[in-house]
């Protein structure tokens, strides 16, 4: 297949007769186009004969990983790949580049681990714009390469870096996800040799873009393979490899933060022959060495004077805000809108649609200082440069969310802080796993002198707003119910949670009504809440079901009436 695409894009630039001298019409213009062609051609297959050439002669062992490696110029990569990189101001590999690409460059199957932030994105781009180059890729050879992302904001993100670093490269390359004119995406995916796209997406092209054609697939890359499984996409994934070549026909790159059984199960299916890359395996911390990490235990009800107070001291700074809702996020973004910090505030959930989302995320990502209030949606993958705090308002639900989280700050060897806010019946738990997971934290304490109470300000702006009482009451329910819906108990104790003192500080005259509260505390009374988690867990489910169902039935019909339209 790879001298097939080189046979095809030689013959297309050879001039079938040199163009007589003598001839000065239309001639003239058509000659030199031909001429130059010719010269660029000649040139391309020079570079890729020294390249193959380089790439075998330092292609390494299976099973070693190279170390030590100082600058991008070390690698065995093309013009067009080191002036993107150059563009991008990319000089010194990271230690998972290092690690990875010279096996990927060699076309070698790679399962990679590494902590976020860590410079996954160009260890698999940078492979997959070296594939396509030395095979001379073209519009004509069809679809190339497949890069499947677990989030639309994540996609999003790889594809930014794509372009960038991919600019001198003539290859097409597009991005495919949810929340876009589907329509518009088929008539454009004939022309592309690149895709960067969500699960869901790509399996929905696979089976109702008839001109979708991957069998001439080179390479397929896997980032955040914990997540993508995490999300539910497991049989999304398992359909989809059908509808690719064999593992031994093309070359697979599963890049994971955390090598979980699912992730291995998966590595099983895709992967031929693997090298597995974790260069921080063996290291004494499972966050960036240059993170500082720390907590603060603080009631429940005085969140809120924590979160203003900490935003009055960093009015100069980037900071990300993480809670455990959609509904916390949407009350507090509103009341911080009206108390008036003195910053640009954001936020970032799942129940906003794209197009709100990707402007979220400029919103964010051009401002020198603001502050982004998030749920774990921007948790995983996000690139925000320059971030200097992350606060996590609410406890993560374990480790891994944690490091996630965290790993938003101190990017690409730069310094970042942290701060994590406990209340008591959270700590012991909490930190007993942190230090089992080898993150290193300590404990900060309040300065009252420097705490600003902003209790009467928020239920006077929740009094005089019926729409920001409404988001208060949802905020306070989605928080309980998420607290009570843990799986971790030694972490989690809903029964422990103050209520009604938390309902005040939300602005509210008490705890609103909850019919599984009273169920709760009946159960706590027994000894077990499992049949209530259930039957709570099982609402939740069903409600999710329902809004699947909703959007097949609504992508059906819209399906439908394109096939009409076609046909009239």
């Amino acid at each position: 297949m790879a001298s097939r695409a080189f046979r095809q894009a030689h013959s297309r630039a050879q001039p079938t007769e040199r163009p007589d001298s003598r001839t000065h019409s239309t001639d003239g213009p058509v000659a030199a186009a031909a001429a130059a062609a010719v010269k660029q051609n000649e040139r391309e297959r020079l570079e890729i004969e020294r390249l193959e050439a380089r790439v075998a002669e330092q292609t390494p062992a299976r099973g070693s990983q190279l170390s030590d490696v100082t600058s991008f110029d070390f690698f065995p990569l093309s013009e067009n790949s080191r002036r993107g990189l150059r563009i991008c101001g990319f000089v010194t590999p990271t230690k998972i580049q290092v690690g990875a690409l010279p096996h990927a460059l060699a076309g070698r199957d790679v399962l990679a681990a590494a902590k976020t932030g860590s410079g996954k994105t160009l260890a698999f781009l940078l492979p997959v714009l070296e594939k396509l180059f030395r095979l001379r890729w073209s519009v004509e050879d069809g679809l190339g390469a497949l890069v499947v992302s677990p989030t639309r904001e994540l996609a999003l993100q790889i594809f930014e870096v794509l372009r960038n670093v991919g600019k001198a490269h003539t290859f097409s390359a597009g991005l495919v996800i949810g929340g876009k004119n589907f329509r518009e995406e088929q008539l454009r995916l004939v022309r592309m040799n690149l895709l960067v796209c969500t699960p869901g997406r790509l399996l929905q092209h696979m089976e109702q873009t008839p001109a979708f054609d991957a069998s001439n697939l080179q390479v397929l890359v896997l980032d955040e393979a914990d997540r993508i499984l995490d999300l539910g996409f497991q049989k999304q994934l398992t359909a989809i490899l059908e509808h690719l070549p064999p593992a031994g026909e093309r070359q697979t790159m599963l890049f994971s933060a955390t090598q979980t059984k699912s992730v291995k199960d998966l590595a099983a299916l895709s992967l031929r022959e693997p090298e597995y890359v974790a260069v921080h395996e063996h290291s004494a911390n499972a966050t960036p060495k240059g993170l500082s990490q720390s907590y603060v235990v603080t009631p429940l009800e005085s969140k809120l004077d924590v979160l203003l107070s900490f935003i009055k001291s960093h009015l100069k700074q980037k900071t990300i805000v993480f809670l455990s809702t959609c509904r916390q996020v949407r009350y507090v973004h509103s009341v911080f809108c009206k108390l008036q910090p003195g910053i640009p505030l954001c936020a970032l959930h799942g129940k906003y649609k794209q197009g709100k989302r990707v402007e979220v995320y400029y919103e964010f990502l051009n401002k020198p200082a603001a502050v982004l209030f998030a749920t774990d949606i921007a948790a995983r993958g996000l690139d925000f440069p320059q971030v200097d705090w992350v606060l996590q308002l609410d406890c993560p639900e374990d480790t891994a969310n944690y490091i996630h989280r965290v790993g938003r700050t101190a990017r690409y060897n730069k310094q970042g802080k942290a701060l994590m806010c406990l209340v008591p019946s959270e700590v012991d738990g909490m930190l007993k796993r942190l230090a089992n997971a080898k993150v290193p934290i300590s404990e900060t304490k309040l300065n009252p002198a420097k705490t600003t109470s902003c209790r009467q300000k928020v239920a006077s702006v929740v009094a005089g707003d019926k729409e920001i009482k409404a988001l208060a009451q949802k905020a306070f329910m989605s928080y309980v119910r998420s607290v009570y819906l843990q799986p971790d108990r030694e972490v989690f104790d809903a029964t422990a949670l103050p209520l009604d003192a938390f309902a005040e500080s939300l602005g509210l005259p008490g705890a609103p009504r909850m019919p599984f509260l009273s169920k709760m505390k009946a159960e706590h009374e027994k000894g077990g809440n499992e049949a209530l988690r259930d039957e709570l867990r099982g609402k939740k489910n069903v409600n999710r079901k329902l809004q699947q169902l909703k959007e097949k039935i609504k992508a059906e019909k819209a399906r439908k009436q394109e096939a009409k339209a076609a046909a009239c």
